[in-house]
């Protein structure tokens, strides 16, 4: 009895962390607010990281070719551990990331999950519903090849050959 009554206790949980990771609200650094809402139909892709630190600044560049040639994907940059957000949005500029950086915190963070690495990725699928979480380096290969497994999946075949998870 006390197993089923924690085991539903952890499911509710579970249940609401997904509720409250889809209900994020972010502000950029225009003043932008970006909801996953706004998003419908696209791959939403959020990805935290800081100006110290190396595998975010080698994921950058993909992510910034990501943002620009494939409409399906919305990326959304969240800038975490960082002193001066003037000097963030230069770093920001001389790299010319394209896609929008929102200075983030714990709190703005928190809405996805409780980060304890960088870089950290949240994707969400096109019906806005969680998909996959990446801690460490992504690359633009990588990102590619899981939409295009979730797309054969969806599809039920792949020229005929049988899919698997």
């Amino acid at each position: 009895m006390i197993r089923h009554k924690l085991a539903v206790l952890a499911g509710l949980i579970m249940l609401l962390m997904v509720i409250e990771a889809q209900a994020f609200q972010f502000q950029d650094s225009t003043g932008k607010i970006h909801k996953l809402d706004d998003y419908k139909g696209r791959w939403v892709l959020v990805n935290f990281w800081a100006t110290w630190c190396p595998p975010c600044l080698e994921e950058i560049p993909d992510l910034i070719a990501l943002h620009n040639e494939r409409k399906d994907i919305m990326v959304i940059g969240v800038v975490m551990d960082f002193s001066d957000p003037n000097e963030v949005m230069k770093f920001v500029k001389k790299m010319a990331i394209s896609y929008p950086t929102v200075l983030g915190n714990r709190k703005i963070a928190a809405q996805l999950d409780e980060v304890s690495m960088l870089p950290s990725t949240y994707f969400y699928d096109p019906e806005g519903k969680p998909a996959a979480r990446k801690l460490g380096l992504i690359t633009r290969e990588s990102i590619d090849k899981f939409i295009d497994s979730k797309a054969l999946q969806n599809s039920g075949s792949a020229g005929g050959l049988a899919v698997t998870p």
